[in-house]
């Protein structure tokens, strides 16, 4: 059996004749679309009291309520890999993941991912959205992850994301030598030609800010701290690629790697050989669901970006000012 919910939410005047599935769709964020239109044909979900159809208008003020129990996620298995567990209760698990693991089962990744892992750990998992994911690292960035183990917990989680209350830093190599920190206030959506890739957008884009701050400067490249104001997809590596810093080793952002004049054939092999985006979430604070106790978590630099920063400190010193640079 499932874990029984009840959830309620009024259409707010800016949802105002949208299709039901769409005003749910942004009332319940914590389902997913496919869900939530189940749930209408199945009459668990009811506009002021009756059954509708996902296609149907609905206006300010309409009640929607959910009335069912959340089934186990479909297709997802339990396996047996092994996790780097920073903290764990009952409410809460706070891990390290590596670079190279898929967060989500999807097409081409099954198997193998971080939520076939915890689903072997914590079994509970399958009652919840997404497995008790509340935020996502892309597959070849590493660092902390907070999941979810109880669905009080997860809407607690998903609260203080969208209050932009829980803080997030991360450690990121960049091309070109920083001369400081700054703010990067551009929207981020879905790329108009490369479905596969994000942009910033004039036009459709949704609000993303990132803030970042200079650790190390090099002759060519910048160890940076970078804080997210929002969550957009990729949307480190997308603002920074927008300022024409892109991260060292991103394959989607990046481009070729660029290979500084006079490089030394460790520099020009270590950067070449680098083939992930150099970022790694380094910080996760969030306030406890249960407690409410101001939490901080910290996972350390993994030992492939801290060889890169060694290679960089020694191989690419600051340059003078009338060196040459690419």
């Amino acid at each position: 059996m499932g874990e029984k919910i009840t959830l309620r939410a009024v259409v707010p005047a800016e949802l105002d004749g949208e299709r039901l599935d769409q005003a749910a769709a942004a009332l319940f964020m914590d389902y997913s679309r496919s869900r939530l239109q189940s749930w209408i044909k199945k009459g668990e979900m009811l506009a002021d009291g009756e059954s509708r159809r996902p296609r149907d208008k609905v206006i300010a003020g309409t009640v929607l309520t959910i009335d069912t129990e959340l089934e186990q996620a479909v297709g997802w298995q339990p396996q047996a890999i092994e996790l780097d567990v920073v903290y764990e209760d009952d409410d809460i698990l706070v891990l390290n993941k590596p670079a190279g693991l898929v967060v989500h089962p999807a097409a081409g990744h099954a198997e193998g991912t971080l939520v076939n892992a915890l689903l072997a750990r914590a079994p509970e998992l399958a009652n919840l959205p997404r497995g008790g994911i509340v935020h996502r690292l892309d597959k070849e960035t590493s660092g902390i992850m907070v999941v979810a183990r109880t669905l009080a917990a997860h809407h607690s989680l998903v609260d203080q994301l969208q209050a932009r209350s829980v803080s997030r830093e991360y450690c990121a190599v960049c091309v070109g030598a920083l001369t400081g920190g700054g703010t990067i206030d551009q929207p981020i959506g879905r790329h108009p030609k490369q479905r596969k890739k994000m942009a910033v957008l004039a036009v459709g884009g949704k609000p993303a800010i990132t803030h970042y701050r200079v650790m190390q400067r090099f002759g060519h490249h910048t160890h940076i701290a970078v804080n997210l104001e929002t969550g957009r997809t990729h949307q480190i590596r997308v603002h920074m690629a927008y300022r024409h810093n892109p991260l060292i080793g991103d394959p989607v952002y990046g481009g070729r790697p660029r290979i500084p004049k006079g490089a030394s054939d460790e520099l020009i092999e270590t950067l070449r050989s680098f083939r992930r985006q150099a970022l790694h979430a380094r910080v996760l604070g969030l306030d406890h669901p249960s407690t409410g106790e101001a939490m901080r978590f910290e996972c350390p630099i993994p030992a492939d970006i801290a060889r890169l920063l060694s290679v960089l400190e020694r191989e690419d010193p600051p340059l003078r000012h009338d060196a040459p640079a690419y």
